[in-house]
């Protein structure tokens, strides 16, 4: 059966691990069916958004790396027609990047502190009043893993949260499209299955970073479950119609 119109969300996953995890879960929650899209694995994106909103998971590239993931510009095709279109998106961490690469942004490759594991991330001051950080705490724990970042915010961005190793942590295109660095579909467990080499490479200690997740789950598991309703609401409410 094919899906509503204006009620669909098109996933891309660019890594095999990377999947919508509890964010996919709680949208689904909210009343919204999921196309995910294995990008990496070849499956095919589609030319339009023919009325779905889209989420754009993180990967360990870069927005432009399109030798090591020759689907991305067809993402970036994506992502240009969201903006031009008003349709409601969320970029996660590399989809965040991309978000801020098309539209004219500076994303640069290991770049400053990397994070990794739970981080506080603050809200600025222009989050209070935005659709989905406005009802988060000030501060707000939740998953990173990033050596990458955006140095420079695209024109007309709003910029709504940072943390201490990272200033561009949340920002806001139009009134409907949204980046983020951190991993908000990401839980404690999946800690354990990283690689600690490059952890330890880096000063982080695996079985610490998954203690300290998992210690703040219970703050950070309802804020981002919030989070990713009022996003799914947005969908709800922008493109209800075909």
């Amino acid at each position: 059966m094919r899906d509503v119109p204006g009620r669909s969300v098109l996933v891309v996953q660019n890594t095999p691990a990377g999947g919508p995890g509890r964010v996919g879960a709680w949208l689904r929650e909210a009343g919204l069916r999921l196309e995910v899209v294995r990008a990496y694995a070849g499956e095919p994106l589609p030319g339009l958004l023919d009325h779905r909103a889209l989420v754009v998971l993180g990967g360990g590239f870069l927005p432009y790396d399109d030798d090591r993931a020759p689907w991305l510009p067809a993402v970036r095709r994506l992502t240009g027609q969201a903006l031009r279109e008003a349709t409601p998106m969320l970029g996660i961490c590399l989809g965040g990047q991309l978000l801020a690469h098309v539209a004219g942004g500076t994303v640069k490759g290991r770049h400053g502190e990397p994070e990794y594991g739970s981080t506080p991330v603050r809200l600025r001051a222009d989050a209070r009043g935005d659709a989905l950080f406005g009802g988060l705490p000030a501060v707000t724990p939740v998953i990173e893993r990033h050596v990458d970042a955006i140095t420079e915010l695209p024109a007309g961005a709003v910029w709504l949260a940072d943390s201490e190793r990272c200033p561009y942590q949340g920002f806001r295109l139009g009134e409907c499209a949204w980046g983020l660095q951190f991993h908000p579909e990401v839980t404690a467990e999946r800690i354990r299955g990283w690689d600690a080499g490059p952890l330890s490479a880096h000063g982080f200690d695996r079985d610490r970073l998954y203690e300290r997740a998992l210690a703040d789950e219970p703050a950070s598991t309802p804020a981002w479950r919030a989070f990713t309703h009022r996003f799914a609401r947005e969908v709800l409410r922008t493109r209800t119609e075909p």
